[in-house]
């Protein structure tokens, strides 16, 4: 099987739809399947972390300057985040898959919808659509929504008849460590206490909140033996900042970036504090409790929804301090606080998302 996956990963966009995608062709490449990565040369693209994964990355439109994007509400363009007109895309990434078609091509782009689609058709056998916010046409032969909340109604309309849609978050699409240590890390959980919290804001973290929960968590009365680990991407432009402060903390903060080993860092932690984005369901897997933050809209529905199953607590960005503060404060009053919170997390998800999307996949072109 050949599969090409059309996402990007940009200061603007993030690096989770790109991270998704290369944890769906690990398991992918897995089953014997041969993947290609095409996208656009934005500022902070991870076309280099695709190739040390041990994959093509073919830069759409041959430019070999980053493609500048226009910041703008998401809410309401996201198109913005394209950085050239979506027909001009789909030419290009025709130009990239047409000699040699695909079997399936996965977009995985906020930008991009029907239209594009029916553009690229020619090219690939079938075309999978991951998405998370249902709020425009697709043209697939099959549809993933990993989030929770979502439910098959939500895209009535929005996908052919025939299309078959991967909805929750038992698709989610995590690497196969996270499962593979999802029984030890529950087991831990029974121990209680909160001396391990691992701070990860995503891979861009462009608003520098990390900053601000250091200085929170640095006039919290937590334990002086307590451990913080920051995780930060490879294109965090505030790093040198965070480091900065880091070194001031009254206990260990180690600020580490582009990591391999998240999964053993999550297992390792008592809590963590984090963005509402794709990173939600790994710490599900691992029952890991949460103190969560929208960092952009299309992440609100995600951090209500694990909120109201009692997976994470839900802090305000324009109260992230009295939030913090006050979650802590509960954790040091109420023994049993982070483990109800993590019983509840690891019902989500047991992290064999993937497995169950190339399942799918592979069972999609024998039909």
């Amino acid at each position: 099987m050949r599969v090409a996956f059309r996402a990007d990963a940009s200061l603007d966009i993030g690096s989770g739809h790109v991270m998704r995608c290369l944890s769906l062709a690990e398991g992918l490449r897995a089953r014997g399947a041969e993947c290609v990565f095409l996208a656009r040369k934005h500022q902070g693209h991870l076309n280099a972390l695709v190739q040390a994964r041990g994959y093509e990355a073919r830069s759409l439109g041959g430019a070999d300057a980053p493609v500048t994007t226009t910041r703008g509400d998401a809410a309401l363009d996201y198109s913005r985040w394209l950085g050239v007109d979506a027909r001009q895309d789909a030419e290009d990434t025709l130009a990239q898959i047409r000699s040699s078609p695909v079997d399936w091509l996965v977009v995985d782009h906020y930008s991009l919808d029907a239209e594009w689609e029916r553009g690229v058709m020619s090219a690939c056998t079938k075309l999978l659509a991951i998405d998370d916010l249902a709020n425009r046409p697709h043209q697939c032969d099959a549809l993933l929504d990993q989030n929770l909340g979502k439910s098959q109604d939500d895209y009535d309309g929005l996908t052919p008849d025939s299309c078959i849609r991967l909805i929750g978050p038992g698709f989610a699409l995590l690497r196969a460590e996270f499962a593979k240590l999802r029984p030890e890390s529950l087991a831990r959980r029974v121990h209680g206490g909160c001396r391990r919290l691992l701070v990860s804001m995503g891979g861009v973290d462009r608003d520098d909140t990390t900053s601000e929960i250091l200085d929170a968590l640095k006039h919290c009365d937590l334990p002086e033996d307590s451990r913080v680990t920051v995780v930060m991407g490879p294109n965090a432009p505030w790093r040198d900042r965070v480091k900065s402060l880091a070194e001031d903390m009254p206990f260990s903060t180690p600020v580490l970036a582009n990591v391999s080993n998240m999964a053993e860092l999550m297992r390792d932690a008592d809590l963590a504090i984090g963005a509402a984005g794709t990173t939600s369901w790994e710490r599900c897997c691992l029952g890991l409790p949460t103190i969560q933050l929208v960092l952009a809209d299309n992440q609100r529905s995600i951090a209500e929804a694990l909120s109201d199953a009692g997976a994470a607590f839900l802090v305000k960005r324009a109260g992230l301090a009295i939030g913090v503060r006050s979650f802590l404060t509960k954790v040091s009053k109420c023994d049993d606080l982070l483990l109800k919170m993590s019983r509840a997390a690891a019902q989500v998800t047991d992290g064999n998302g993937v497995g169950r999307v190339v399942s799918h996949l592979f069972g999609g072109l024998q039909k």
